[in-house]
């Protein structure tokens, strides 16, 4: 099994280093294409909404179909989306082989994340689930840095290259590694959306989609926030962030492991609370080097940490739906990325860029409480939809 979930966490760490290193060779990509950085940033845009709204609709079109054939598809069109990205000598053929790449992302990771919760055994569901998202959380501590590094020693289209083949050695892997996955039930797609009339599952979701809305409003704007220790210095502010990437990769296997023993409901709480008072805090924290890399390590650690727990009550409450409320996960995942950009660029019109934090700290609030709405709902006796009636998980 581990060798398996291994496999999976190096297509998630191909999927998230392609979401994440596109940023670092925007202006290669402009130059090079003889476009603008802001036409070129559209590759960006198209490959995380890509995967943000296609997730849920193949996790219920491809439900029915065998585990492995899925998995190997998607990273062959993943594949096959970055070539066409490291070959093209057209901005259109780019945006267009980069919703190929985000569609093939999109089929991967809800697939492989039911995967890694059905081969595991329920008391090591967490941390299995946690082994395969931890390829996704390494992809912004060490994807994205190495990638950028080989594009600064060759070009941006060896960065993509480089994409390509992480992809493509996953594809060998899951083809020689992976045992046949038995084939879901077949249901309907309105069999399949079910879950979703499911009040747990839709209070869990919007807590993702405002929790990471969030964390990550500080991520997208995070030259601006930490310029006092940055001094405006790209690679001061690539080494700060790498201790947030680094925490997040740890806190997330930490809290794979937690919630095998906890309550996924606690973990969320707790992860929910600190990151608010920590990010409460970053006006004054990010004032010197020694207290923003502090900051930084509880911020990775809080945010990427709720992430698991997120997912495993999730698969509790439809067990039977768990690659599409998985898949559902991603897309408030990614959908809060989205707005957070957004919103935060709105907000500094009118706010302090050192006091972005403080409005992130309030949209993690709003999780918060989300998230114990959604545990106080159904521990009311009669109260159900979607799904049968459970205790909080």
């Amino acid at each position: 099994m581990e060798r398996q979930l291994l496999v999976l966490a190096l297509g998630m760490f191909a999927m998230g280093t392609d979401n994440f290193v596109v940023a670092g060779i925007l202006p290669g990509v402009a130059q090079s294409l003889h476009t603008s950085v802001s036409v070129a940033g559209q590759m960006v845009t198209l490959y995380a909404l890509t995967y943000a709204v296609m997730a849920p609709v193949m996790a219920a079109l491809l439900g029915a179909w065998p585990r492995k054939l899925v998995l190997v598809m998607a990273l062959a069109i993943f594949v096959a989306g970055n070539a066409i990205s490291a070959t093209a000598s057209d901005i259109y053929v780019v945006l267009f082989s980069r919703v190929l790449a985000g569609l093939g992302a999109a089929m991967f990771s809800p697939t492989a994340l039911g995967v890694a919760s059905s081969i595991a055994t329920p008391e090591k569901r967490g941390r299995a689930l946690a082994t395969v998202t931890a390829g996704l959380t390494a992809a912004t501590a060490l994807g994205s840095p190495i990638g950028t590094l080989i594009g600064g020693f060759g070009s941006w289209r060896s960065t993509l290259w480089f994409v390509a083949l992480l992809g493509l050695v996953a594809m060998l892997g899951v083809s020689t590694m992976m045992h046949a996955v038995p084939r879901a039930a077949t249901t309907s797609l309105r069999q399949r959306l079910a879950p979703l009339a499911d009040v747990r599952i839709s209070l869990t979701l919007l807590t993702s989609l405002f929790a990471f809305g969030g964390f990550l409003m500080v991520y997208t704007y995070a030259g601006l926030v930490l310029d006092r220790v940055t001094g405006g210095d790209a690679r001061v502010l690539a080494g700060m962030l790498l201790f947030w990437g680094v925490s997040g990769t740890v806190g997330n296997l930490l809290c794979g492991r937690l919630v095998d023993r906890f309550s996924s409901r606690g973990i969320v709480a707790a992860g929910l609370i600190v990151g608010a008072l920590n990010f409460c805090a970053l006006p004054w924290t990010s004032m010197h080097p020694a207290t923003a890399a502090i900051s930084l390590i509880v911020w990775g650690l809080c945010g990427w940490g709720i992430l698991v727990p997120q997912q495993h009550r999730l698969v509790e409450h439809a067990p039977h739906a768990a690659p599409l409320v998985l898949a559902l996960n991603n897309t408030a995942t990614y959908g809060g990325l989205a707005c957070s950009a957004v919103l935060g660029g709105l907000v500094l019109l009118f706010v302090d860029r050192h006091y972005l934090s403080i409005v992130g700290a309030l949209f993690i609030v709003i999780a918060l409480g989300l998230s114990e709405a959604s545990s106080r709902f159904v521990s009311k006796p009669g109260r159900r939809a979607g799904t049968r009636s459970t205790t909080a998980a």
